[in-house]
C-alpha cells in the first residue's frame, strides 16, 4: 500500500489513489462510514439513485443521464471502470472532472486516511473507499440537482452503499464475481438486494426467477415499493430496419409510447426501460411532467462508449465490453437474431480470472462466427488476461478457433479476410477494450 508525504500533482493523486489496497479481507461498511463522518458526511447533502446489478449498470446509467439532462438538469455520475482516463468515473453532465479539481480533493482526503491508516487494526480504506468518498466531497461541493450512484461489486458492503437514495435500481443478476458474491444466483441476489432501503422504491428489470423472489422477500422487509416488469411497467419490442432497437412502453404515466434507442440488443431495450421507470418515479416525487419527446429525446441520445459501440460503418465493427458470461450470452443472442443472416468475426481477450472457457464456447457454438482470441496484459498483475492455452483447451467450436499473439494481429488477419457484408466484433475485458478503442476513436 502507497502512502505518500503530500501529493502536488495529479500524477501524485492517481499514484496515491491505484496504491491503495484492493480488498480487505472481511466486508464491511464500518470504515467507509467512519471516513465519511471524518468528511462531514458530505453524501447526505445529495439527492441520489443507486444502480447494482451485474450487467447493464452503465447502460442505465447512461440513459438515466441523458433522460435528466434533456430536462435541463444537472447531473452527476459515478461509474466504473474507466475507458481513457481516470476522471471519468467522476463526471457531472457527462464532463469528467477536471485534473486540478481531483488533486485538491485528494490533498483534502489525504490527512484523514493516514489517520486512518494509523488508527484502525486493518488499515485505512481501500481505493474504491476513496474514490467513492471523493466522488461524494466534488458533488457535495457542486451540487447537482441528481447524482447517479453506480456499485461498485455487489451491494450489500460496497462502499457507496452508506447512501439514502430517492429510487434504488437493479438492472440484471448473474453469475459474476462469486468468490465475493456467492455460487447461487439468490445469494448474488441478496448481495445485490443490499442496496434496497426502507421505503425506497426499487426499479428491477428481467431477473432470473429465484433472484426475483430473493429480491422481492428483501423489498417486502424493507417496506419498498417495488416495480418490476410486465407486473408494474410492460416492454414490448419493435423491428427496427437499421442500428439501434425501437419498443413500446407502459408504466407509471405511460401508455403504449414508443421510443428508439442507438444502442443494439435486447438488453438494452431492458436497461432502457428500467431507467425509464426510475425516472419517471423521480419526476413524480418532483411533481413534474415531463414532455414525451424530452423523454423520447433522453433515450435515444443515450451514449456508452465501449458497449454496443458502432465505430464502424462498413464493414460494421462493434466494440462491446462483455466481461462476464452474462454478457456474453446476450451478445449470443443478439448475434442470432439480429445478425443471423451475416458472418460475424469476433475479436476476444478475457480476464483469466471471468468464467472463461464457457464465455468462449457459448459464443464457439454459433454456425456463423469465427472467434479469434488474443492475449492482453490485464490492469494488474494480481489481474492478468487468459492465455489462450486456457481460452482453447476442450473446446469444441463449429467454426476453428484462431489465434493471435497481439489485438493488432487479429485486426489485419480479420479485415483481410471478411467482406464488406460481414461483421467485426471486438469484445471481452473492458480494459481490452479501453487498449483498443484509441485506435478506432479519438
Amino acid at each position: 500500500m502507497t502512502s505518500l508525504k503530500k501529493i502536488v500533482t495529479y500524477e501524485d493523486a492517481l499514484n496515491f489513489i491505484h496504491g491503495r489496497t484492493q480488498f480487505k479481507k472481511i466486508p464491511t461498511l464500518k470504515r467507509m462510514k467512519k471516513l465519511m463522518e471524518k468528511l462531514g458526511n458530505p453524501q447526505n447533502e445529495l439527492q441520489m439513485i443507486h444502480v447494482a446489478g451485474t450487467n447493464g449498470k452503465g447502460s442505465t446509467v447512461a440513459f438515466l443521464q441523458s433522460l435528466f439532462m434533456q430536462q435541463g438538469l444537472q447531473v452527476g455520475t459515478f461509474t466504473s471502470p474507466f475507458l481513457k482516463r481516470f476522471n471519468e468515473r467522476i463526471s457531472l453532465n457527462g464532463k469528467p472532472i477536471d485534473d486540478d479539481e481531483l488533486v485538491k480533493l485528494t490533498q483534502a482526503i489525504l490527512p484523514i486516511i493516514q489517520q486512518l491508516d494509523a488508527t484502525l487494526p486493518e488499515g485505512g480504506p481501500t481505493e474504491f473507499e476513496i474514490v467513492t468518498a471523493l466522488m461524494f466531497m466534488y458533488f457535495n461541493q457542486v451540487q447537482p440537482d441528481i447524482v447517479i450512484v453506480e456499485v461498485g461489486i455487489g451491494g450489500l458492503f460496497d462502499s457507496t452503499n452508506i447512501i439514502s437514495p430517492l429510487i434504488s435500481v437493479i438492472t440484471t443478476i448473474g453469475y459474476d464475481h462469486m468468490k465475493l458474491l456467492g455460487d447461487t444466483l439468490p445469494k448474488i441476489a441478496a448481495q445485490k438486494g443490499g442496496i434496497i432501503k426502507p421505503g425506497v422504491p426499487v426499479v428491477i428489470g428481467e431477473l432470473p426467477e429465484d433472484a426475483n423472489d430473493t429480491i422481492t422477500k428483501i423489498a417486502q422487509q424493507q417496506n419498498a415499493k417495488l416495480y418490476q416488469p410486465t407486473i408494474d411497467y410492460l416492454v414490448t419490442k419493435e423491428e427496427l430496419p437499421k442500428w439501434g432497437a425501437q419498443f413500446k412502453y407502459s408504466g407509471i404515466g405511460l401508455t403504449s409510447v414508443e421510443f428508439t434507442i442507438d444502442l443494439l440488443g435486447d438488453y438494452q431495450i431492458d436497461n432502457a426501460a428500467v431507467a425509464l421507470t426510475a425516472f419517471q418515479l423521480y419526476c413524480e416525487s418532483h411533481d413534474f411532467t415531463p414532455a414525451i419527446n424530452t423523454m423520447k429525446k433522453g433515450l435515444q441520445m443515450a451514449y456508452w462508449a465501449g458497449r454496443m459501440e458502432r465505430v464502424n460503418d462498413q464493414p460494421l465493427i462493434i466494440l462491446d465490453g462483455a466481461h462476464n458470461l452474462p454478457a456474453v450470452t446476450a451478445i449470443a443472442q443478439t448475434i442470432k437474431t439480429t445478425f443471423k443472416h451475416q458472418e460475424v468475426y469476433v475479436l476476444i481477450a478475457i480476464l483469466a480470472d471471468k468464467q472463461v472457457h464457457k464465455m468462449v464456447a457459448t459464443l464457439a457454438a454459433l454456425k456463423n462466427v469465427h472467434l479469434v482470441v488474443t492475449p492482453f496484459a490485464g490492469p494488474t498483475k494480481k489481474r492478468p488476461g487468459a492465455i489462450s492455452e486456457q481460452l482453447l483447451a476442450n473446446q469444441q467450436p463449429v467454426n476453428e478457433i484462431k489465434t493471435v499473439n497481439s489485438w493488432q494481429a487479429g485486426l489485419v488477419q480479420i479485415t483481410q479476410q471478411m467482406s464488406a457484408d460481414d461483421i467485426l466484433l471486438i469484445t471481452g475485458s473492458l480494459y481490452f477494450i479501453s487498449e483498443v478503442r484509441p485506435f478506432f476513436k479519438d
